[in-house]
């Protein structure tokens, strides 16, 4: 499947429940969001649905994230139906490595080993007031133990000015001795709040900090979807990477659809919400019918996410939680 700018369009991201049991301050306020009754989510047999017709479209990627999916009960029944698709090349899960230790064997069977895991800061406490939760021993334990069995993981860390620019170098330093991706983000204004006149850590702020402590590191080609601008450094066993969410600067290779858990598709992290894929499936359309309504969302794609904020309908979509988006 292509879009109207002749962009490969192969990669889901489905969000499987809108529950998190951190209360990071930039995705969230502290007291939380109002959760979606159980009722209105998609449910698995929905969400297989989904991915068949998908699949059948050319799409070869998918990943789950929340909220926090292993909140969500009996999620890995979902992960093994999902692992009966052969049209997956690859499936894919972000987490906060809370609840994923007593997972690891399971999703090694199911042979899902690509897991994005969040974590912000290297220090308990800065950990702590970013996620407003004492699990920071809990996460770290998760991160070694999806290394030594085997797991690929990008760790993504919001970079966010005064709270956590000093974690860059320390977070960078992993990969010298772990074969990960570190990857810092952008802040975005999607944390169910309001945000005004916020100064952004950028993307460019970044790379400033990255590179005066590695003079050598390189750049490295991008591919087909990538987000993050891969940088490496000599002797070292993984990679650095920088995401210009808030700036958009890669959205000229965009490839990914968002559903959210309630079946609302997002072309694009930066509209309001573009169609209720759940309503349309619930009012007993064929899988022909859903597999229509998908190429008509994918060719009206747009260009990037400056284009799609201007196509709003509501606003106030920007002060929604990434926990009700999906990630």
């Amino acid at each position: 499947m292509t879009d109207s700018f002749d962009r490969q369009i192969d990669y889901v991201r489905i969000g499987v429940t809108d529950r998190c049991n951190l209360r990071c301050f930039y995705c969230m306020p502290a007291e939380g969001i109002v959760y979606e009754p159980k009722k209105d989510l998609l449910s698995y047999e929905e969400i297989t649905r989904l991915l068949w017709v998908l699949g059948d479209l050319g799409f070869k990627k998918v990943r789950f994230t929340g909220g926090e999916p292993f909140l969500r009960k009996d999620f890995i029944r979902l992960l093994e139906h999902t692992a009966e698709i052969d049209a997956y090349e690859s499936i894919h899960i972000t987490s906060n490595g809370t609840l994923l230790q007593k997972h690891i064997q399971k999703l090694k069977e199911l042979g899902i080993t690509k897991i994005n895991l969040s974590i912000d800061s290297l220090d308990a406490e800065r950990f702590h007031k970013i996620t407003r939760r004492d699990d920071f021993e809990k996460v770290m334990q998760t991160f070694h133990m999806l290394v030594d069995t085997g797991f690929k993981i990008k760790l993504n860390a919001v970079i966010m000015k005064g709270i956590n620019t000093q974690d860059i170098i320390p977070l960078a330093e992993l990969a010298k001795d772990y074969p990960v991706d570190v990857r810092f983000i952008e802040e975005m204004p999607f944390n169910g709040g309001y945000k005004e006149n916020v100064e952004m850590y950028s993307a460019k702020d970044i790379y400033a900090d990255l590179k005066a402590h590695y003079s050598d590191m390189e750049k490295l080609p991008g591919k087909h979807g990538d987000t993050a601008s891969l940088l490496s450094v000599p002797g070292y066993k993984g990679k650095i990477g920088v995401i210009a969410a808030f700036s958009r600067t890669f959205c000229n290779t965009c490839n990914r659809l968002r559903i959210s858990a309630k079946g609302e598709i997002k072309s694009c992290l930066y509209d309001d919400g573009v169609f209720n894929i759940r309503d349309y499936m619930r009012s007993g359309v064929s899988d022909g019918e859903l597999a229509s309504k998908f190429k008509e969302i994918i060719r009206l794609k747009p260009k990037d996410g400056f284009e799609a904020e201007k196509l709003r309908k509501v606003p106030e979509a920007a002060m929604q939680s990434m926990s009700s988006i999906g990630g």
